[in-house]
């Protein structure tokens, strides 16, 4: 038998081998029991341990451990990804349900929540907190909408209204700062409603490449993942305010939430393609480059895209972009494409997100698919089941951050990635049920 800690020795010596591994097939046991079924063998119960290796204690913040104590929680925090990520704000919003919400591990997720509202400033999240520092950093567009998601999604398995009373303060005060204007010119746009956001430097999506000063994918302007996940949160903002019985702001909400979507169905929509620009008024006008972005347009709780459109924008991705092992970051016709994550860093930041497929991406476009064929549940499983593969290969028991963006698809950069794991194990539960 071979043995490995990271505690002191007293610590690691206070029990014997045997006791030890007996105590850590119990801990595995009692997480499986507290999950659905469809989470204790096979795929499913190969996720949820997967899962658990991404909730831990932090280190360094001894201000968010006093104020958890205060308030009788856990310090927990969510790692993005091994070997080199620490706590990623976009990350833990996207991948919160899947690791922490269908595991039941919901004591812990409205922990995260508090934090994350905690550190709010300026009407944003941290995007990330860096190893071995206290005070977060701010340059995320998205992440600060994810939020509105991760807590929607925290309610829909909890009922907890006394954390949404907690909360939307919080939140209010985002939605002010946003329609106000905020740090890195995010904004919106009082001739068409629409989100903005681009600051010269920054990379302020998920699509964050930089190397050097040149940020690989900029994106400056309006995209269209941002104005879907703004569409998202001012409706859900419409719904938790009215059931507090303030129905001025909730119409406020309605009312903007209505001018986003007329102007975003009438800018984003690239007629010539039957499909979605990725940005408008960019710095060199719209950007027609395919991208799986545009998927959020339909995915989420509240899709900002209309309904006879939906059909058109997931046949193309799955035809342009869906490979076995996620989808691909950009369209193989594109002059910019990338087909291999390989090379120095600077070629591997080079081809990031310019055609390398992420696995996190799988939810989307399995969330999208139900939406437009509800019927063909048996086809979205399959989506899903050639990820068992993945979990003998660049880390026993889990899946990888990025794959190569055609055959024989090889994982790339991080070896275990929370979102990842998070949205197939999200799937796999949602298409076990009726």
């Amino acid at each position: 038998m071979f043995l490995a800690t990271t505690e002191t020795w007293d610590t690691a010596l206070a029990l014997s081998a045997d006791e030890a591994r007996a105590a850590e097939v119990t801990r595995r046991s009692r997480l499986l029991a507290v999950t659905t079924p469809e989470e204790r063998t096979g795929l499913g119960g190969e996720l949820t341990l997967a899962a658990d290796q991404f909730l831990i204690n932090p280190v360094g913040r001894a201000a968010d451990a006093a104020r958890a104590r205060a308030m009788g929680d856990h310090v927990r925090t969510m790692i993005a990804g091994y070997h080199w990520f620490t706590e990623w704000g976009r990350d833990t919003m996207i991948g919160l349900e899947g690791v922490a919400l269908v595991t039941g591990r919901h004591a812990e997720a409205g922990y995260i929540l508090r934090t994350f509202a905690h550190w709010v400033k300026d009407g944003l999240i941290p995007n990330l907190f860096p190893e071995g520092e206290t005070a977060g950093l701010y340059h995320t567009a998205d992440g600060t909408l994810w939020f509105f998601h991760a807590v929607a999604r925290y309610l829909a398995y909890t009922r907890d209204e006394a954390m949404l009373d907690f909360l939307l303060p919080t939140m209010l005060d985002i939605a002010a700062h946003h329609e106000k204007g905020t740090r890195f010119g995010i904004a919106v746009d009082r001739d068409d409603g629409l989100l903005r956001q681009g600051e010269e430097s920054y990379q302020l999506t998920w699509m964050d490449a930089k190397v050097g000063d040149l940020v690989v994918t900029p994106r400056r302007g309006k995209a269209v993942e941002i104005n879907a996940l703004y569409y998202n949160a001012l409706r859900l903002l419409e719904s938790w305010t009215r059931s507090r019985g303030n129905e001025s702001a909730a119409s406020g909400f309605a009312e903007r939430a209505v001018r986003l979507r007329t102007s975003f169905n009438a800018r984003f929509w690239y007629e010539a393609g039957a499909y979605l620009y990725d940005v408008v008024d960019g710095e060199l006008g719209n950007d027609a480059s395919f991208r799986p972005n545009q998927l959020l347009a339909l995915s989420l709780e509240h899709p900002v895209l209309e309904p006879d459109r939906w059909r058109s924008v997931l046949d193309k991705v799955q035809e342009r972009l869906l490979t076995p092992v996620g989808l691909r970051s950009l369209a193989p016709d594109d002059p910019a494409f990338k087909a291999t994550y390989f090379g120095d860093l600077r070629a591997r930041d080079l081809a990031y997100h310019q055609g390398t497929v992420w696995a996190w991406l799988i939810g989307p476009f399995v969330d999208a698919w139900l939406r437009v064929y509800p019927e063909r549940r048996g086809e979205a499983r399959r989506f899903l089941r050639v990820f068992e593969a993945q979990l003998g290969e660049a880390c026993v028991g889990q899946v990888s951050e990025i794959f190569d963006a055609q055959a024989p698809f090889t994982p790339r950069g991080c070896v275990a990635q929370a979102w990842s794991v998070a949205e197939v194990l999200r799937c796999l539960v949602a298409l076990a049920r009726p």
